[in-house]
């Protein structure tokens, strides 16, 4: 894919990294001086760009008309709107993400102001990046280690073993963890004391070895002995 980053702090600079080992092409631009001179050491000169990523005429330079996602990941969720909206009304781009800094500004950060993903967490922003795929009912955020590993979605069953369970009973196989769970547009983090319920959307990190392991205790086997399916 072609990605633009605007914002190359440290959030910027880790994705910029992460894109650029996954051989996508991308362009990280950023206006303060003292963290371009920090990027020239750990990007390649070629993907960086000094100046205001909020110029359409800076952007149309860089090849925005071509680009398959637009990442604003700056410290300001102003500038993260003004990018992403940007990038949808005036150049068409595909697919916008931006980093949301203040959870009191999530309510803004809507398809309608031009932003497909709103995400709080740069490792999360760099899955959704990266990869969206499927493996049968289970999504697939990212796959790592040339795909040993993945970041999955999965909705807990009303049937399903999990429910009414606390994680730490669980008794997830031994490469497999819990990362979070999202519940009635919260998200909580997955700790041991969390309970899980039906219709709870969780992700999880597992071994590719172990997804029909943690499919098991997520989702209730229908009649035949396959997993149920999601709705």
């Amino acid at each position: 894919m072609f990605v633009i980053l605007v914002g190359g702090g440290k959030v910027g600079g880790y994705l910029g990294t992460l894109l650029t080992n996954a051989r996508h092409r991308v362009i990280l631009i950023e206006n303060r001086q003292e963290h371009f001179a920090q990027l020239q050491r750990e990007m390649p000169a070629e993907a960086l760009v000094l100046g205001n990523g909020t110029d359409p005429a800076l952007l149309e330079r860089v090849g925005i008309l071509e680009a398959d996602v637009v990442a604003a990941v700056t410290g300001r969720d102003e500038t993260n709107l003004v990018v992403s909206n940007l990038a949808r009304q005036e150049f068409g781009v595909p697919r916008t993400i931006a980093r949301v800094n203040n959870p009191k500004n999530a309510w803004m950060f809507t398809p309608e102001m031009g932003v497909d993903v709103a995400v709080h967490q740069a490792e999360l922003l760099g899955k959704l990046i990266l990869e969206e795929m499927s493996l049968g009912d289970m999504m697939i955020l990212l796959k790592l280690q040339r795909g040993a590993y993945s970041l999955v979605e999965e909705r807990v069953s009303a049937r399903a073993p999990a429910v009414g369970r606390k994680i730490s009973e669980l008794g997830l196989p031994p490469e497999c963890v819990l990362v979070a769970v999202m519940r009635a547009g919260d998200l909580i983090v997955a700790r041991g004391n969390v309970t899980l319920a039906a219709d709870d959307e969780v992700i999880a990190l597992t071994h590719g070895d172990q997804v029909k392991a943690l499919q098991s205790v997520l989702v209730a086997a229908s009649s035949d002995g396959a997993s149920g399916s999601r709705q």
